[in-house]
């Protein structure tokens, strides 16, 4: 197969959550131990740290991944879904896996695709798996895909667990209470293996507690021992001043990702680092210090309030769930604008009304859709946002309405494009007209 048949293959013929949604979710693990068991585990082959939560994983994952780079390991990054290229998903110091490991590994592995019927996330990770095994890394992030307990990177046993925090996320297959949700991601915590936890929730704080007293897992909640005294931005950056409760003076630190949430994903990073320190890896202040204002380069995250045309101001966010968009809005209310454009485009399973409702009428709203089967409709979404009292009009992609926001907006003018990874996926950066641009 060449590269392309191999992709193609991987999309189409095997159930896809990004595609399909939940009938492409498996409620066990036994077909990634399968998988797993048939190539020789590789996931018992190299050291790794499990990120799980509702909002800030991909972050986080990205941040830990550029600090142990910088500290001179061999870093494997999974992480998903992807926004370009399916081998961003599969990364080692910052280099996505190769086609040609893509084609081998998917060719080798067909036998078993036939006898286990696995989903594409569960091929996915162990693809993953056995590249991390098979290139040695010194240690791997790994983020959950969807929940903890039955997400299939759930076979790992790391130096570290962190789950960012808890929100309302595929409430369909997690739960519908913050508690039920909290009980699926409080899954990958293992016995005897530290968890930090990002944010501390009245409702899941004690969740979190009972599960790690039962599995003599040590438990940090990472608000707690540090926090933010200060934030601003500088040239693009967040710069962000943190107050250590074991020491008086504060610490300050560069952010190439400027998102104002950014300021929470910060405090799972550095309590992360400080017990991975404890544990013999060399993630001391200074590593730190040099990798966060370069995480986009080392590591190649994209999608946060990443800012691709000035004049006027267009971001791309992939914001999706009812906490994503109170972030990204509270960025957007402290971002200096004259008129607000949002472009967005919604899946059908997740909670599309609530995200309307929060969302401002005095914005001009641009109405399309990612190219997959998840996906509302334009229209559809524009007659849900109708009975939210929000009008617009409809584009059939994301990058006519782009154009069309484009033609409409003044130069101060702020264009945010969001609701959905996949459609912050479909941008074409490149059609923009030329700008000073800061990516």
């Amino acid at each position: 197969m060449t590269y392309a048949e191999t992709i193609d293959y991987l999309f189409t013929k095997l159930p896809m959550f990004s595609r399909i949604g939940a009938a492409a979710y498996k409620t066990d693990l036994t077909n990634t131990i399968a998988l797993c068991g048939a190539l020789d585990n590789p996931q018992t082959k190299f050291k790794s740290i499990h990120v799980a939560g509702t909002n800030g994983k991909g972050s986080v994952s990205h941040m830990l991944a550029a600090i142990l780079q910088t500290a001179g390991y061999k870093t494997g990054l999974c992480t998903s879904p992807h926004l370009k290229d399916f081998r961003e998903r599969i990364r080692i110091n910052g280099e996505m896996v190769s086609e040609q490991f893509v084609i081998d590994f998917t060719e080798r592995i067909l036998p078993h695709i036939e006898a286990i019927q696995p989903s594409f996330f569960e091929i996915t990770i162990a693809m993953a798996f056995e590249y991390f095994a098979q290139e040695k890394v010194d240690i791997a992030v790994i983020e959950t895909g969807l929940g903890g307990r039955l997400d299939s990177t759930n076979v790992i046993t790391p130096e570290l667990s962190i789950i960012t925090n808890i929100g309302f996320d595929h409430v369909q297959l997690l739960g519908d209470t913050l508690e039920k949700i909290a009980v699926e991601k409080a899954g990958i915590i293992k016995e005897n293996i530290p968890v930090v936890i990002g944010e501390i929730q009245p409702e899941t704080k004690e969740i979190f507690r009972e599960v790690a007293v039962a599995k003599n897992a040590p438990i940090s909640f990472a608000s707690q021992k540090r926090q933010v005294s200060n934030w601003n931005w500088q040239h693009h950056q967040l710069v962000v001043e943190v107050a250590d409760e074991h020491h008086t003076d504060h610490k300050t630190y560069h952010l190439d990702l400027p998102g104002i949430y950014q300021t929470k994903n910060i405090l799972s990073v550095l309590e992360a680092c400080s017990i991975l320190h404890e544990k013999g890896w060399n993630t001391d202040e200074a590593i730190i210090q040099k990798a966060l204002p370069h995480v986009k380069k080392m590591t190649g995250l994209h999608g946060r309030w990443e800012i691709v045309h000035t004049s006027p101001l267009v971001v791309l966010d992939v914001a999706h769930n009812e906490d994503g968009m109170r972030q990204l809005l509270q960025q957007i209310e402290m971002t200096e604008h004259h008129q607000l454009h949002i472009i967005t485009g919604m899946v059908r399973d997740k909670d599309v009304e609530k995200v309307l409702k929060l969302l401002p009428k005095e914005a001009l709203y641009y109405f399309t859709k990612a190219h997959i089967p998840r996906a509302l409709t334009e229209n559809e979404l524009a007659e849900k946002a109708l009975l939210a009292g929000i009008k617009g009009n409809s584009f059939e992609n994301v990058n006519l309405a782009i154009k069309g926001a484009m033609e409409k907006a003044k130069p101060a003018d702020l264009i945010v494009v969001c609701g959905s990874i996949f459609l912050v996926g479909e941008v074409n950066t490149s059609a923009l007209p030329a700008s000073p641009a800061h990516t």
